[in-house]
């Protein structure tokens, strides 16, 4: 069984799956959503674990999302509201003592000199160096990655253009730049802190979500990754969603069906259709095949099972 033939087909409605169809939709584009779960959102869900009791069961806060996005998509018309987290660090000490780190930086900064006055004086600098890093490559995230293998003339002009902006940069910045993309989270923080408690409270933002540990090899460009977010124009800054994470995806999902997405859930996808090495479509298990000029997937792709016929 056939039935309409679609612009897009996106596999999977989490956030990002979302966030493509309503920019497909917006560009005019017939577009239908397959979530094979009852509730959007992959990862970004909010359900009720307990009778009468809503959690936000897999990611629980939220900063990465782009400016750019929540603006465009208006998403806050659509429900979305987050509210900062403050403080933004606890951490607590075996010997009795803890940590606190607060938006506020002079507030931060008496809690440093608990532990070291050195630290305390180091870290304006070290937020303003963060800075300066995540400046620089905070644009190149929603611009596409050149072809270095069979570059063409736009990928040759790209790579030109961030050589360019890297001549700009200070010298200091530049080698920032090249550490902390391979070193670890460990020894960028032992360049710039001497207290161990400090050192442990920041190295958390480069190991969540990551196998591997605070002495892993390119742990310290995931630091930088999860202080490029930002909130209500604040750099860093992390909050929680009013409603909990699934609100995250109810203002997306209304925002795509808003641009005239089609979205539907409980229907799982068998298998991808290939003609002439070009997907064509996907079949579901009930086995109504769905025709496609472009199959976009959403899926983890460690649970990307499913068959190219």
């Amino acid at each position: 069984m056939i039935s309409q033939v679609w612009d897009a087909v996106i596999i999977g409605g989490g956030h990002n799956g979302l966030v493509t169809a309503a920019y497909l939709a917006r560009g005019g584009l017939r577009v239908l959503v397959l979530e094979r779960r009852e509730v959007l959102g992959g990862a970004c869900v909010t359900e009720e674990t307990f009778p009468g009791f809503r959690v936000s069961t897999a990611s629980y806060l939220c900063s990465l999302l782009s400016s750019r996005i929540i603006c465009e998509l208006d998403l806050r018309a659509h429900g979305y509201q987050i509210y900062a987290k403050d403080p933004t660090f606890f951490t607590p000490f075996p010997d009795g003592r803890h940590l606190l780190m607060w938006q506020n930086q002079e507030k931060t900064c008496e809690e440093i000199a608990k532990f070291s006055v050195r630290d305390a004086i180091q870290y304006p600098k070290y937020e303003a160096f963060i800075e300066q890093l995540a400046r620089f490559v905070d644009p190149l995230l929603l611009k596409p990655a050149p072809n270095l293998l069979e570059p063409d003339l736009k990928d040759l002009a790209g790579l030109a253009g961030l050589g360019w902006g890297l001549a700009q940069l200070p010298g200091q910045v530049r080698v920032g730049l090249m550490r902390i993309f391979t070193q670890s989270v460990a020894d960028f923080l032992d360049t710039w802190f001497e207290s161990e408690q400090v050192k442990v409270t920041l190295a958390t933002d480069g190991v969540i979500g990551v196998n591997g540990g605070p002495r892993s090899a390119g742990t310290a460009y995931v630091l930088l990754h999860h202080l490029m977010g930002s909130l209500n124009g604040q750099r860093g800054v992390w909050g929680f969603v009013r409603g909990g994470m699934g609100t995250v995806t109810k203002a997306l999902a209304a925002a795509a069906r808003s641009a005239g997405a089609t979205i539907r859930s409980e229907v799982e996808v068998e298998h991808i259709q290939t003609r002439n090495g070009r997907a064509s479509g996907v079949v579901l298990r009930s086995g109504e095949e769905i025709r496609a000029r472009l199959v976009v997937s959403n899926l983890d792709p460690k649970r990307t099972f499913l068959n190219l016929v």
